[in-house]
């Protein structure tokens, strides 16, 4: 399985897939964990350096990532249904396991020592161990969830159920189904901003939802450019990947307005920042890079080269200000 499902680009016969193997890198600084569905390799990217530094074997079409500060990096590989548990230091895997269905979107809940996993065709996401894997039980959402997402406070999960024009939202404790509320068209990636508010990208109606999760309520509803994708926030802002636009979309938090786009590289999808809040780094699939955005003055800093179909759906910088 695909995340996207209505378009299948070719896989270009490149000169990258003969990169010679690297020795894994100290970790230190922010580090970009980007996996690359279309080469089967997760890619592993010096943001100081503004370098890919290693390329790892990663089976089964990876798409799916999250990040621990604790020192492992989470795969989803649809295509084998596998997920992995791998370390950020020495990049062996440590742990892996096959769920029957369609795993997609990962998130990861350090403080319960678990891992949240949506099942794109069973309508559930998983609840699994985050050491061994194991799996720990399951939760009921609606049709073809996605992207997962934890609050900063650690009291809700909620899941954005693509085919349910929804979002299922839970008692991150409990897993107690606490509500369901409408969004606009085909709801895919979501992550929630620094005052608690969800912010939920919309790829059917080309429009970011902002979620109070726990009234139910529905704050605002931002025109953006076509096909939002994943959600980040640095510097008093909101930062949307447009796929089909090539951009990225830029929200004021305060009046919920979009005041600017920021040109990117083809087909920009996963999104994440860093530490600081000085960096947005954003994959672009189409074009095997990663841009990264000064959220300050809106402006690409650097491109970077990846592997082969970067997606790096989830959380994927190793410090990453979202952890």
């Amino acid at each position: 399985m695909r995340l996207r499902i209505d378009l299948v680009r070719p896989v270009p016969d490149t000169a990258l897939g003969l990169l010679m193997c690297l020795a894994p890198v100290s970790v230190a600084g922010d580090i970009a964990f980007v996996t690359c569905q279309n080469s089967d390799e997760l890619s592993v990217i010096d943001l100081e350096r503004a370098a890919e530094v290693d390329r790892i074997a990663l089976p089964g079409q990876p798409a799916g990532v999250a990040v621990g500060a604790a020192g492992d990096v989470f795969t989803v590989s649809p295509g084998s249904k596998t997920i992995r548990r791998l370390s950020t230091q020495s990049h062996e895997v440590l742990a892996e396991t096959q769920l029957d269905g369609g795993p997609t979107g990962i998130a990861l809940d350090p403080p319960h020592g678990r891992l949240f996993v949506s099942d794109w065709y069973n309508a559930r996401l998983w609840v699994l161990g985050s050491e061994t894997l194991e799996v720990l039980g399951e939760v009921p959402t609606g049709a073809a969830p996605a992207g997962i997402a934890i609050s900063d406070d650690g009291r809700f999960v909620a899941s954005a159920d693509k085919d349910a024009d929804q979002v299922s939202v839970f008692d991150a404790t409990t897993f107690e189904p606490l509500r369901q509320i409408t969004v606009g068209t085909r709801p895919f990636g979501l992550n929630f901003a620094p005052d608690g508010l969800l912010f939920v990208g919309n790829v059917g109606s080309n429009d970011v939802s902002v979620l109070d999760v726990a009234t139910g309520k529905t704050r605002a509803t931002i025109p953006v450019g076509e096909r939002p994708y994943g959600v980040g926030f640095a510097a008093g802002r909101a930062f949307v990947t447009d796929q089909y636009a090539n951009t990225v979309s830029v929200i004021d938090l305060e009046t919920l307005t979009r005041e600017a786009t920021i040109g990117v590289g083809e087909y920009p999808e996963g999104i994440d920042v860093t530490l600081d809040g000085q960096s947005v780094v954003v994959a672009n699939w189409f074009d095997n890079s990663v841009s990264v955005i000064d959220p300050n003055g809106l402006s690409v800093l650097n491109t970077i080269n990846t592997c082969d179909g970067p997606r790096a759906f989830g959380r994927f910088l190793l410090g990453g200000g979202n952890q």
